[in-house]
């Protein structure tokens, strides 16, 4: 009985530093990564490679992991103030959609991706923006956003990032600006009005001259125009209506019979 007594405190007193070192071993040799997620393993320092999904096994104090989100990331390009190419001082923002390709060159190659990322993409904003005018940049903004997104994606590219969309979100004029463009577009409009007013008169003259022409080669249609004059007048209620009438409507009775 003291022989089983003792063999089961010693089973004890070897159990419980057993589990209680497992308890300290399993998680950290133990990672379970997500689908969209990779390991970077790092072995006394050296890369041995990217791992995962699912269950990742490491060796306690050797290994060294960097979790990698494979997923897009957004991040805020902060405003930037520059000036166009034809002088005229604006202040922009935009956001970034990017991804990681190649988990290991983002840990590797670069010390911080997501600084590097957002650097690179303000110094690039303020460098287009100023190769281009002030009205591409209000105007053109599709193509400005496809240029910011070719230099920046070829800038990080080696880093095993994949710049997918950039965005200017907003244009910032001053208030000088703000009122020049203003009388500009009143300017713009009124000019469009006396031109469409301009065109409609022209084309007025043009049909009086054709109905000029017609009732000089047609007399008779003058005449006709006149008579519909009137039956228009007396569908007015008027008591009164006092009604001239040309004297080429008497001319065929004024005209002699001929024997």
């Amino acid at each position: 009985m003291d022989n089983q007594v003792h063999l089961a405190v010693s089973f004890l007193v070897w159990l419980v530093p057993a589990f209680i070192i497992l308890s300290i071993i399993l998680p950290a040799a133990m990672r379970i990564l997500r689908e969209y997620e990779r390991a970077v393993v790092f072995r006394l320092g050296k890369l041995i490679g990217a791992k995962g999904p699912g269950l990742v096994f490491l060796i306690p104090v050797v290994d060294r992991m960097v979790r990698m989100d494979l997923r897009v990331i957004t991040i805020n390009v902060a405003k930037q103030e520059t000036m166009t190419r034809d002088n005229v001082p604006v202040t922009v923002d935009a956001v970034i959609y990017f991804m990681i390709l190649d988990p290991q060159a983002a840990v590797v190659k670069v010390e911080n991706y997501l600084q590097a990322t957002s650097l690179i993409a303000q110094t690039t904003l303020r460098s287009v923006l100023g190769q281009s005018e002030l009205d591409e940049v209000l105007a053109k903004r599709d193509k400005i956003n496809q240029t910011l997104q070719e230099i920046i994606d070829r800038h990080t590219a080696p880093w095993g990032v994949k710049v997918t969309s950039v965005e200017v979100r907003d244009v910032v004029l001053p208030d000088t600006m703000k009122r020049a463009m203003a009388r500009q577009a009143e300017t713009e409009r009124e000019r469009r009005a006396k031109v469409i007013n301009a065109q409609g008169e022209f084309e007025a003259a043009e049909k009086l001259v054709q109905a000029a022409k017609m009732i000089a080669e047609q007399p008779i249609a003058l005449q006709l125009r006149y008579l519909q004059t009137i039956n228009e007048i007396s569908g007015d209620r008027n008591t009164t209506t006092i009604i001239p009438l040309p004297i080429e409507l008497f001319t065929p009775f004024l005209k002699k019979p001929t024997v």
